[in-house]
């Protein structure tokens, strides 16, 4: 139930986010990652929590006189900017969290800025990385998600978790071990709330993986166990749980779901097309987003006249096929798509999902080897890759089989503007580019770039 926006607490290395010193400072520019630019006595600071052109106090929460940078959390505003608000989630406030004595969880960043400035702060975000990774001179707007504009709140399909010391459900403050419990996540759909996780003793688990299909279907909870966490103490769990929800124990690190209750998979819904969606395979996190993403990709493609009856098409880290399926339908049995997916068990996905389109061909493996092995030609190919992006040997690979077009999903615009910058030294260009907010208060984005031949 992963997503490339995997973790709502969005974690890099963890360090303790114990307070520190204080400094007032003058809030700069955003940069990518949800900080912004400060500087005392000519050292950088990453900021969270401020916005360009606030007079803050900061508490130090990464520091030393060796370090390139520190990091801060704004504990007061002192000359507020017009647009900030009140913070929507009390855990996540950081100036009434460090009040109270600890850190904000993350995966709320941008929280206290409305809805508007946040999309304009994302738009500056990837113009600077396309403009410094692909000296690309680009502005575009980063588009609001959905028919109702909610306050970018009850998005959310899927959410991870921790688990307090207590026992409780938590999520981790931003790059640190700190877990601070909560009793609500407001950015996650209804259906996730009320499941009132917060109100059962999680003893012996260490992390809760949730997942709550739009549509409406059948829910799923994975636990991972902590070692040593035996049956009996499984079964304690589950005895608290509602009975029309799926639970299943998993392994984060051999991948391996075991089933407890239900199912071990979700069903989705995208398209015209159900979708099944094991463990933790991947499947987008926001409600509109796989509506959204299709329908970009696709008339980005059908618009240039890539993708039509009979158009031979490749998908690639393609996941349980929210892609392929759409793809097969345009290009009709006189077509061929083939679908390519590293995960063995969302292959398998795949294959459930597809098993009536006979065009498709679903291969599993990653994505350098099958097209080494394959060395064919496409008319055009969708790219989904995971956060990290393609890279350059893949690249090379996408220019070799000779499309006409590159339809490219990415949710991080530093590895996009990355990539697009190695299309570019392969005489490639940006067609056309869109952006989306499908992570509202979080500094997130979603882009869908044409990538076609120079002309």
């Amino acid at each position: 139930m992963t997503s490339h926006s995997n973790s709502p607490h969005d974690q890099d290395t963890k360090e303790h986010a114990g307070p520190g010193p204080e400094l007032v400072v003058d809030v700069g520019p955003i940069a990518h990652g949800g900080h912004f630019i400060a500087r005392h006595e000519g050292r950088v600071i990453f900021v969270r929590h401020g916005i360009p052109g606030e007079k803050v106090r900061v508490r130090l929460t990464d520091s030393g006189d060796s370090s390139r940078f520190w990091r801060a959390d704004v504990v007061e505003v002192l000359e507020a900017s017009p647009d900030r608000v009140p913070h929507f989630w009390k855990p996540a406030d950081s100036l009434g969290s460090w009040r109270r004595g600890g850190p904000p969880v993350g995966g709320a960043e941008l929280g206290h800025i409305s809805l508007p400035r946040q999309r304009a702060l994302k738009s500056e975000v990837l113009a600077e990385q396309l403009k410094r990774l692909a000296g690309t001179d680009l502005t575009t707007e980063v588009e609001a998600v959905g028919k109702n504009d909610d306050g970018g709140l009850g998005w959310r399909t899927r959410a991870s978790f921790a688990v307090t010391s207590k026992g409780r459900l938590g999520m981790h403050a931003h790059r640190s071990d700190v877990v601070v419990p909560i009793k609500e996540m407001p950015l996650a759909l209804q259906g996730i709330n009320e499941l009132r996780l917060w109100d059962l003793d999680l003893s012996g688990i260490a992390r809760v993986e949730v997942a709550v299909p739009a549509n409406g279907s059948r829910p799923l909870i994975l636990l991972a166990p902590e070692e040593g966490t035996g049956p009996k103490r499984l079964h304690s769990i589950l005895s608290q749980l509602p009975h029309e929800v799926s639970v299943a124990s998993f392994d984060p690190g051999k991948g391996e779901v075991l089933q407890l209750r239900g199912r071990t998979w979700v069903q989705e819904s995208a398209v015209g097309h159900e979708y099944r969606v094991t463990g933790e395979g991947f499947w987008q996190i926001h409600k509109d987003a796989p509506e959204t993403l299709v329908g970009a990709v696709t008339d980005f493609l059908a618009g240039g006249g890539y993708l039509q009856p009979g158009a031979s098409v490749a998908d690639l880290y393609a996941g349980a096929g929210l892609f392929t399926a759409p793809l097969a339908d345009a290009v009709g049995v006189t077509g061929s798509v083939l679908s390519v997916e590293g995960a063995p068990g969302t292959s398998r996905d795949a294959r459930k999902n597809l098993h009536g389109q006979p065009q498709v061909e679903i291969v599993q493996g990653r994505v350098e080897r099958v097209l080494h092995q394959r060395a064919r030609s496409f008319d055009s190919l969708v790219l989904d890759p995971p956060r990290a992006g393609a890279g350059k040997a893949v690249v090379k690979q996408l220019m070799a089989t000779g499309p006409r077009a590159i339809a490219y999903v990415s949710c991080d615009p530093a590895s996009f503007a990355r990539d697009l910058g190695y299309f570019q030294q392969g005489g490639w260009r940006l067609g056309s580019l869109r952006a989306f907010d499908l992570y509202p208060n979080t500094h997130h984005l979603e882009t869908v770039g044409l990538i076609v031949p120079a002309q």
